[in-house]
């Protein structure tokens, strides 16, 4: 497969929560393609924590820029803001490590995420 046809399939939406305006967090940019490199390239470039899920990624994608998430989507969306209270920008080596040694100390346990960028 190509590099052309592998960016053709990339998928990403970028989402922003406000409780003072939203009921639920609101899709601020979507594309698929050249615009979902851009769309993530943004967001590492500003700070913001990517976190990759294809089948939350094809979901979201498919709602309206500017709507809210649906009410199904709420756990996976709550997940991923959990998954990243503890995110420090330039810090995304040492949380994979960390990442790495809490998946050993929980083996046996029973894990529950999703995600919400990039394919």
């Amino acid at each position: 497969m190509s590099e052309f046809d592998d960016l053709m399939r990339q998928k990403a939406v970028a989402l922003k929560y406000n409780p003072e305006k939203n009921g639920a967090p609101v899709i601020v940019a979507s594309g698929m393609g050249y615009l979902a490199e851009r769309i993530t390239e943004t967001a590492l470039e500003a700070g913001v924590p990517v976190y990759e899920d294809d089948s939350l990624a094809t979901l979201l994608t498919q709602l309206q820029l500017g709507s809210e998430i649906p009410r199904e989507l709420y756990q996976a969306i709550v997940d991923i803001y959990i998954y990243f209270l503890g995110f420090v920008p330039g810090q995304e080596e040492k949380q994979a490590g960390e990442a790495e040694e809490k998946e050993e100390d929980l083996s046996g346990q029973e894990e529950t995420g999703t995600a919400e960028t990039r394919q």
